[in-house]
Formats: C-alpha cells, structure tokens, sequence
C-alpha cells in the first residue's frame, strides 16, 4: 500500500508531500530481495549439508508476504546450520568412522581407488586413533600433513580423503556442518605437480619396427599401445570382435584391472573410454596377423598366457614388456631408460596434437578417451608451439 509522508524545509510553513510504497513493512529502499513474478521473494541458501560431489547443498527458501519475512526464514536456516551440534553417536572415533566410510560408501569405486584409501587410512589416519569424530579439529589435518611432509602426492591424497570423510559425516549427522565447514576453509590447499611424462625417443620410435619379437603377442602388444594410444587395462582386455580391419577400426568398450596378480574385469576408465579408434597403416599388417591367428587357433581373448589360455596376469604382463625392452634394446641405439606402457600413449596423444588444425582438440580428446580438458591441461605447451601469435594478430588488425 501506499504512505502519505511530509517533509518540511527548513524556514517553511508549506510541505512537500511524497509517497513510498511499503510491502508488509518494507519500503522499496530497504528491500533486500525482490518480488519473483509468480508472486514470491525467493533465495537459495546452504542448509548445512553436502551434495554425493562434495559441494554445497542449496535449498530454496520462499516467501507471499515479504522480503523482511524471507530474511526471517534465512536468518533462522543460517542459525540452525550454525547450532548444528546433533550427533547420533557422540563416542565414535574418528577412525572407525573412516574405515566405515571407505567400506559403505566407497564399494564401488576401482580397486585402485580402494587402495589408495586404505593406504591413506591405515598408514597415515591411525595417527589420530584416540580423537573422536566430534572432537576432529584444523590441528589433526595439519598434523597428518606435517606428518607426511615432502610427499606433496600423499598429503593431497589425505587432504581429499580428509575432506570427503567430514563432508559425509556432516550428512551422516555425526558431525556438525560449521565445523567441518571452519576446518576445511582454513586448511591451505596442497599444491601438487605430477612428474612429466618423458617423450618418445627416434631411436625408440625406430626400434618398435626393427626389433626381432620372441613372440607375436609383444609385437602385437607395442603396435596397439604405439598406434592407437591405448591405455595398458584396456589393451589387455581386446577380444577379437573388437577389431573391423575392414575400416581398419579398433573398438574400446572395456578394460581389466589386476587384483593382487589376477585380472578382473572392469569398466572403462570414464565413459569417454568407451570409444573407436583408427589403426594406422604402419601397424595395421602385424596387429590384422596376431588377430586372425588368434581366430584360426580358436582363441577369442587377445592376450592370455600360454599355460591356460586365461587373460594375462600381472606377473604375465610384467614378463611380457620385461621382454618388449630386451627386443627393443638389442636394436636401438640409445641405451632405453625408464620407458613405461604410459610413454607410448603419451607420445600418440603429442603426435595428434601436432596435427592441429587437422584435427581438433575434441577429436583428439575423443581419440584418447578422455576429456578436452585433460588434452589442454597435459598438452597446453604443445598447443602454445604451434601458435602463430604474431601472424595471428596482424592477420586480424591488419586489412
């Protein structure tokens, strides 16, 4: 509604008269939120608990009334978040909670994945065996990382480990939110650069196609990881279906983890694996050869050792690329230092980076199986050599 309001000057009988206009007591001025054209004053604001990815989770707060009244409803929803003191068990260490997160709610992730939590709390959280979860202060994550000092890979491995298990103690009710909430914003971050992975050598490349195999599987093996830029789980777990030579095609839609020695089958690593790849002419004969001889002989699975006809173990493979180096090494001419399976994907992801404006980065992202993120994050200084800046910029300015 509308209010009459006078204001007089100074030395003067007559006013001046104007009018505001007031919503439940708020005048136009002091309103803090505004009216929605469904007729609401809304907002989003925290309600102390955490989505399954760790951010925050918002709830709207609506008011018919006022902005004065939806500023009531958010003051008490921040209070409460505030006074969130309610547990259910007030004893529970903070250890065994932990070790329930990891078992409960961490099930299904990889068995790499499991390890490392495992690792991260059996090595490092039994530090804190005695403390409460209730009690958890800023001082116990300080002293876990203090504790694993020049291992920047571990304490952000226990940092985010750390992080996930308040977070999921916060929904659990076990701990409260503005706790968790003061801990975590006053920890600095770890700052972390994972090594570089090594490029390809000539005289490496040159080797893959010179050296003498004892057996066809490694050729075959090296041609997969070279060519096609497959990750180690997923070469493993070809079958033979996976192949169409006559698009010369290789189709990636699974892949093998090893537990202890033995392989298990697993998903892709994202669902960007799951993808279909060309097979290079350069590799295209030796890998077709190892596929039909591999058809002929009844076999279905690509790789599997020669006792039982079962999918490589890990000792099996680590025999095998044991082998792959010493045929590589009696031809090259350079003596082969830490040359890893990853090197070789590494060096297919840089080639196809070079052949930029060829192909884009989302093709080659989806050549990789993995995300155009990853490709402009690992391979930004590829990108930045093949940038003309100066031509760049007088090609736009000048005309």
């Amino acid at each position: 509604m509308y209010h009459l309001q006078a204001a007089f000057a100074s030395g003067h009988s007559a006013g001046c008269y104007f009018y505001t206009y007031f919503s439940g007591g708020d005048t136009v001025a002091n309103k803090k939120y505004t009216l929605g054209s469904d007729g609401y004053y809304q907002t989003k604001v925290w309600d102390g608990t955490y989505t399954k990815s760790g951010h925050k989770h918002r709830i709207t707060l609506r008011s018919a009334k006022s902005s004065r009244d939806l500023e009531r409803q958010v003051a008490e929803m921040k209070a409460q978040v505030e006074a969130r003191n309610f547990v259910r068990d007030t004893n529970i260490l903070f250890i065994d909670y932990a070790r329930s997160w990891k078992l409960v709610y961490k099930a299904r992730t990889s068995n790499n994945t499991k390890r490392m939590y495992d690792n991260i709390i059996e090595k490092h959280f039994t530090a804190l065996g005695a403390v409460k979860l209730m009690d958890i202060q800023r001082i116990h994550i300080e002293t876990l990382l203090s504790n694993a000092d020049g291992h920047a890979r571990t304490q952000q491995q226990i940092l985010l480990t750390f992080s996930q298990i308040l977070k999921s103690a916060v929904v659990d009710k076990l701990l409260a939110a503005n706790v968790a909430e003061e801990i975590l914003r006053n920890t600095d971050k770890v700052k972390y650069k994972p090594k570089e992975n090594r490029a390809l050598t000539p005289a490496e490349k040159k080797a893959v196609f010179e050296a003498d195999y004892k057996y066809a599987a490694d050729q075959a093996y090296l041609y997969l990881i070279y060519g096609c830029g497959l990750r180690r789980e997923e070469c493993v777990a070809l079958s033979v279906f996976d192949f169409n030579f006559k698009k010369s095609e290789l189709s990636i839609s699974r892949a093998y983890e090893y537990i202890v020695n033995d392989a298990g089958e697993k998903g892709t690593k994202t669902w960007n694996s799951v993808r279909t790849v060309p097979i290079p002419q350069k590799v295209l004969p030796g890998i077709r050869d190892y596929v039909d001889s591999g058809k002929r002989s009844g076999r279905t699975q690509l790789f599997v050792t020669m006792k039982d006809n079962k999918p490589f173990t890990k000792s099996a493979y680590d025999r095998m690329w044991e082998r792959i180096l010493t045929s590589m090494q009696a031809v090259c001419e350079e003596k082969i230092v830490g040359l890893t399976g990853h090197v070789f994907r590494h060096n297919y992801c840089s080639s196809l980076c070079y052949q930029i404006p060829k192909l884009s980065i989302k093709r080659i992202a989806e050549l990789m199986g993995d995300t155009e993120d990853m490709v402009m994050k690992v391979y930004s200084h590829i990108l930045a050599e093949k940038e003309d800046v100066e031509g760049a910029v007088n090609a736009a300015i000048n005309f």
